[in-house]
């Protein structure tokens, strides 16, 4: 459905809802920005990748052309040059830490590689994309074989690198953070130096975009879906206190995380800038049984997303290069689809443009009306915010599917519509109409970081 824009939506203001109204105005950047991705450079970064042999977390260090250390001198070496191109507009970082575990039996040094965009006005409120640069094979402890990983996960630090190509040439008043982070089959270790490096440096990390095996279209069963890209959200706060767990339980809130507002929000990025490419939202912190970096994220109390193909083809994961009965195991070169990594990269592209451009979500964001046959919404306002929209949906709706506009004021009254059949939120929109994900009331929905030692 049209967009309407902030001067004439603000004509339609109370007593009468706007419907199915979606996010913000229509912003000719995000077109321009898509169009800009280049498959043709993702298939160059993923051949790069392979050719490393293996990029195992426990590989060589040494050496300028096999291992993880050649891997990761070269993404910084990639990035570096990405910087020069914009005039040193990106600064590159390597965290790390060593680790001991059953999958790492002697300490090793787990390092991430950074390219990080600084913020013009609103530099502390961060948006990070990921994807780890290890792979493996069958054996999960054999740094030796080669492991190609050019799917898994090859695809999303090709896609991390492109998103930096592209919207390095632009500024954002929010900082954009390019990760590219190892050690993740050896126990989501690169996702913890992200998330303890973003804490040291005082981020308020509000979305983190990790794209974890997001380069295949041809499923196992060999269905292939070239149209629809999956996006998995916790439904409740992983940090969530157990006073916080009893409230939510009471009032809502199960699937109205800030991480599944984000899910939402891609969704909407998607159907308005994408060409016959739709999110798939997905009602899991992962796949089933199994986890990828943004887990780590989450347990520091950050927003994160895992964005993942539609159809997976387990024979090209965790996979011994072999061919048994005619058939092809391993994770090569020839199982990516280039023009569907290129439509993920654009959605990511498109989001963290979306979210670095538009205000801070509001915090503080209260509802009441019990005993009531209005409702009145309240928030703290935000940064930069010229305007808010407060959004309803039924309970049991996927999208925020009406909203009215509250022109600078922090509050409004929704009269007639009854608190205890509506989910509630509020989004932030600037003066040119970028507009924020919607945030939830209460801790449950806040976009503010809920540490985990204390869930406040």
């Amino acid at each position: 459905m049209r967009m309407l824009h902030l001067a004439a939506a603000a004509a339609l203001l109370a007593p009468l809802a706007v419907n199915a109204q979606p996010l913000g105005g229509e912003q000719p950047l995000l077109r321009e920005l898509t169009s800009q991705v280049q498959p043709a450079r993702q298939r160059a970064d993923i051949e790069k990748m392979v050719s490393f042999g293996t990029r195992h977390t426990l590989s060589d260090t040494k050496s300028d052309k096999r291992g993880i250390g050649a891997a990761r001198r070269w993404v910084a070496s990639e990035f570096a040059a990405i910087s020069k191109d914009c005039g040193g507009c990106l600064t590159i970082a390597t965290p790390s830490q060593t680790f001991t575990n059953n999958r790492v039996p002697t300490p090793t040094e787990v390092m991430d590689v950074l390219a990080i965009q600084k913020g013009t006005t609103d530099p502390d409120r961060v948006i990070v994309i990921s994807g780890h640069l290890d792979s493996r094979v069958t054996d999960v402890m054999n740094f030796k074989a080669d492991a190609p990983g050019a799917n898994d996960d090859a695809s999303g630090v090709a896609a991390v690198i492109e998103a930096a190509r592209v919207l390095s040439k632009h500024k954002f008043p929010a900082t954009l953070v390019f990760a590219a982070l190892s050690g993740e089959e050896q126990g989501l270790l690169g996702g913890k130096v992200l998330a303890d490096y973003a804490v040291q440096q005082g981020w308020r990390v509000e979305a983190n975009l990790n794209n974890d095996i997001v380069g295949n279209s041809e499923g196992l069963s060999g269905v292939r879906d070239n149209t629809h890209v999956r996006v998995f959200s916790e439904g409740t706060r992983t940090t969530e206190s157990a006073e916080e767990a009893n409230r939510r339980r009471y009032n809502g809130g199960e699937v109205d995380s800030p991480s599944r507002n984000l899910a939402r929000f891609m969704d909407v990025i998607a159907d308005r800038y994408l060409t016959n490419f739709d999110v798939v939202m997905v009602y899991r912190t992962d796949r089933f049984g199994r986890g990828g970096d943004q887990v780590e994220m989450l347990k520091a109390g950050f927003p994160a997303v895992r964005v993942t193909e539609a159809v997976e083809n387990y024979r090209r994961q965790h996979q011994d290069l072999r061919t048994e009965n005619g058939i092809k195991y391993g994770d090569t070169v020839d199982g990516v689809d280039f023009e569907y990594l290129a439509q993920v990269t654009r959605l990511n592209v498109a989001t963290m443009a979306a979210l670095a451009s538009a205000p801070k979500p509001p915090e503080g964001v209260e509802i009441s009306g019990a005993v009531s046959a209005d409702t009145t919404v309240k928030w703290t306002p935000s940064q930069g915010a010229a305007a808010y929209r407060v959004w309803w949906r039924g309970t049991t709706e996927p999208q925020w599917r009406q909203s009215r506009l509250a022109d600078g004021a922090a509050s409004t009254v929704l009269k007639g519509v009854n608190i205890d059949d509506w989910f509630f939120g509020v989004s932030a929109i600037s003066p040119d109409g970028w507009e924020s994900p919607v945030v939830f009331p209460g801790a449950a929905g806040t976009f503010e970081r809920r540490p985990p030692e204390t869930g406040k």
